[in-house]
């Protein structure tokens, strides 16, 4: 990864005795949606609050945009925005005057922040709302604002921590599609900590898993389920047509070996039922599909084996890792 928007290095957190993070490693990249993955009390919010330049690391160092939070914290607040799970605004206040207030702030002048809050609110779905005064703004209201907020410095990184707690499912739906949205469209980077794993691996390039105050692993799905699941390899499920085989045959692993064997790549085959599961070091599947065809079998069945994140995260509590 070149030039990471977010770089921590070493990072640790202690309160007394108790360590809140434990040698944190993690790059985040320019335009990557990252998902900060783990239960209520892992770590996440001290490691952001670090990001933030809001508590200090007792080791370690945190970079954000080529600055460090530790020494120049106001610095990194003009270049990283930030959403919290309930995002407090002036509720005596219109939307719009609560926007303008944050950009004057920011030093934007009185014009430009008005007409630039008012296009935010277009933009959030909250064009009919801005002259509303927030105490009566609903939860998944507030949020949407709070990243309008967030937008009105023209952030290059914003921190979402748990941003979708409360909101309904189509609200949740909505505000992560303008996530993606948004990072389409302006490049931000985007640290999104959560313990829900549906919404992380909906919208995250990829994924952080931290327990305890340590990040476990971290990469993209099938990187993580290579890892877990397949030992680095691509695990192919393959069905054949009983009928086809010739009766005086074993359709077993061993056959199919024999069947496969002039394939490169192939490295081990097994049974499951009525699934032959092969493992190879590169995706043959229009290969396999094509040696089985040629060998007049019939090909019920055959797809890429992929896990996803509620298997790798499930996996990881079940002590995965160290069993592998």
């Amino acid at each position: 990864m070149t030039d990471p928007i977010i770089q921590l290095t070493g990072v640790s957190k202690k309160y007394g005795d108790f360590t809140a993070v434990d040698n944190l490693n993690l790059s985040v990249a320019k335009g990557e949606i990252f998902g900060l993955l783990g239960p209520n009390g892992a770590g996440k919010s001290t490691s952001i609050l670090m990001m933030l330049g809001l508590t200090e690391p007792s080791a370690g160092e945190v970079m954000l945009g080529g600055i460090n939070a530790t020494t120049n914290p106001i610095e990194v607040k003009k270049k990283v925005g930030y959403l919290p799970e309930d995002v407090g605004f002036y509720t005596d206040r219109t939307g719009l005057e609560n926007l303008v207030f944050t950009a004057r702030l920011n030093g934007i002048k009185t014009d430009e922040a008005r007409a630039k809050a008012k296009s935010l609110m277009e933009r959030v779905g909250l064009s009919d709302e801005m002259n509303k005064k927030t105490g009566k703004y609903s939860k998944g209201m507030r949020q949407r604002l709070g990243l309008a907020d967030v937008l009105i410095k023209n952030p290059e990184v914003i921190i979402l921590d748990e941003p979708t707690s409360g909101i309904d499912p189509k609200g949740v739906q909505d505000f992560l599609n303008l996530i993606v949205e948004l990072r389409n469209e302006h490049r931000i980077s985007v640290l999104f900590s959560s313990h829900n794993l549906h919404q992380v691996q909906q919208v995250c390039d990829r994924v952080g898993i931290f327990v305890d105050g340590k990040l476990l692993a971290e990469g993209n799905m099938d990187a993580l389920s290579k890892k877990l699941f397949t030992h680095g390899m691509y695990l192919i499920e393959l069905g054949i047509d009983r009928q086809s085989v010739p009766e005086e045959t074993v359709a077993d692993a061993a056959w199919l070996s024999s069947v496969l064997k002039p394939l490169k790549g192939v490295q081990n085959i097994r049974q499951q039922n009525e699934v032959f599961l092969i493992e190879c070091d590169s995706d043959l599947s229009p290969a396999i599909a094509k040696t089985v065809v040629a060998n007049k079998l019939g090909l019920n069945f055959l797809n890429r084996k992929e896990y996803g994140l509620d298997a790798i995260y499930n996996r990881y509590f079940e002590g995965g890792l160290n069993n592998d």
